[in-house]
């Protein structure tokens, strides 16, 4: 939603003090002007970018106006995972969570998150590296070495549509200058006409700057930015289950282990130390009722 009422301000913003300084509205239509960069810019990021990207793109664009996917809550629930999972492995060994770790879909403590179960990436990382750490063969520099390695490869898998299309947005200008290029060379093609058409010619031609220049910073090099922000939001949930997991490998208690995983999410959705709390102390309620 935000989004779109960026871009209202955007061309409220523009247009309309064009038009209140007296400037004719109908002077910016020039929808071959629009043909001309669009299509170009369209074409380059076709050739520029792989087929995957371009599929990742179609994917990513609808996020644009939408939420972020973790909040709060989300994340309390991740952690309380984390706890339930490092309190088992503490009090029964880390070889009882072999059947939570092959089959989590009948996994009656993975069941009780549906909400992180369901995002099968952050699962299959918290399952991966559960199943490394019940081998018992690994310290905890070498899987930190190995969770860093792997999360910046996930940063890089998730700033490719935002990379990409920052390019797009830096040659939008560009394209901008080609159009009102070719329409400079139609008005001086036509330079016998009468003066007041070779001044709306002029008028068009200079149309193909502006657009190029607003809709590369008013609307498509947002977008890349905000692509970005979300990228690294996404990356949160990993590196709180990677700060859980590598405070339990090295010994904290499950409790400590969970604050940690606090500690790294961004000050807007990190829980406070008492929400958390309720939290893991609601995980033991079931048992203690029993």
């Amino acid at each position: 939603m935000f989004v779109a009422i960026g871009w209202v301000v955007v061309l409220f913003s523009v247009i309309g003090s064009f038009v209140f300084e007296g400037g004719h509205l109908m002077a910016l239509l020039q929808p071959f002007e629009l043909l001309c960069i669009f299509g170009a810019a369209f074409g380059a990021y076709v050739v520029s970018n792989p087929v995957s990207t371009l599929k990742k793109t179609l994917k990513a664009l609808p996020t644009c106006f939408h939420g972020p996917r973790y909040d709060k809550s989300k994340y309390i629930e991740l952690i309380a995972l984390l706890y339930e999972l490092m309190q088992k492995a503490r009090k029964e060994g880390m070889m009882t969570l072999e059947a939570d770790v092959d089959n989590p879909d009948e996994s009656v403590l993975f069941q009780k998150y549906p909400r992180i179960v369901n995002d099968h990436h952050l699962r299959d990382f918290i399952i991966d590296y559960l199943r490394m750490m019940s081998t018992g063969n690994i310290n905890v520099l070498e899987m930190q070495d190995l969770m860093d390695e792997e999360l910046v490869t996930h940063h890089a898998e998730e700033s490719l549509v935002a990379n990409a299309i920052q390019k797009m947005a830096d040659a939008l200008p560009a394209f901008g200058i080609v159009a009102a290029v070719m329409g400079v060379v139609h008005t001086m093609g036509s330079v016998g006409a009468a003066p007041a058409v070779l001044g709306e010619m002029i008028a068009g031609a200079l149309v193909g700057t502006f657009l190029g220049i607003l809709l590369s910073y008013g609307f498509v090099g947002p977008v890349a930015e905000l692509l970005h922000a979300k990228g690294r939001a996404a990356a949160k949930p990993y590196h709180c289950v990677k700060a859980v997991l590598l405070a339990s490998l090295s010994g904290y208690a499950p409790s400590v282990a969970a604050e940690f995983g606090r500690k790294v999410l961004f000050t807007l959705d990190r829980p406070t130390f008492q929400e958390l709390d309720d939290a893991v102390r609601a995980t033991k309620m079931p048992k203690a009722s029993s």
